[in-house]
């Protein structure tokens, strides 16, 4: 498949690259950064600017594409732009290029503003906003066959292969297994349309996104 990364340069974004190219896929990465990320024949590079006008973006995105994840995020510089407004240009982007397959990284309860209070959350509300809004864009605003992946904290740490699914606890989260796990959704039927949360736990990746 040919598959377009916004966001390859970031910590989920490098690794999901990297096992998307290990599953011999065809991938763009999009990066502000002026060196390939990869070096790797089935990798090229897009220096796409979210910010710019939806026009701007759709131009940059070739037809042929099969499926997009969006794994960027501003690290809390710039969210009204880049995790709300960036996100929805690019959904809409995708849409009007008749793209079908969009995967986005959320946060944990990202859809369930009663789970705000606690202190983890709170701190970030203005996080939390923006990927609340561009979660529900996604949802109720596109045709797209979706998947949102909510994870908790991200920690680099060992990956474990293992999470837990739609619980009530937000967790913590290998970035390595984050991105396996977008990366095993990419074929998984029953993900479509689908809202899910996750941190590590005990079941496997692919056993605990098949009971889905």
């Amino acid at each position: 498949m040919k598959i377009l990364v916004i966001g390859a340069s970031g910590r989920v974004g490098t690794d999901l690259v990297k096992q998307l190219l290990a599953d011999d896929h065809q991938v763009i990465g999009t990066t502000r950064q002026k060196e390939k990320l990869f070096n790797d024949d089935n990798y090229s590079q897009l220096d796409l600017d979210i910010t710019a006008e939806k026009e701007a973006i759709q131009q940059q995105f070739e037809q042929e594409i099969d499926a997009v994840y969006f794994v960027a995020g501003s690290g809390g510089k710039d969210v009204l732009e880049v995790d709300l407004h960036g996100a929805v240009k690019t959904i809409q982007a995708v849409e009007d290029k008749g793209i079908k397959r969009y995967i986005m990284l959320s946060t944990v309860f990202s859809l369930d503003t009663s789970k705000w209070d606690t202190p983890g959350i709170a701190d970030l509300k203005a996080y939390y906003i923006c990927k609340h809004y561009a979660d529900q864009w996604l949802v109720n605003n596109s045709s797209l066959d979706y998947t949102i992946v909510q994870a908790g904290a991200l920690k680099e740490r060992a990956a474990t292969g293992k999470i837990t699914i739609n619980d009530d606890n937000a967790g913590e989260n290998s970035i390595e297994d984050v991105a396996t796990t977008l990366a095993a959704v990419l074929n998984a039927n029953n993900t479509t349309k689908k809202v899910f949360s996750m941190h590590n736990g005990e079941i496997a990746i692919n056993a605990a996104i098949a009971q889905l």
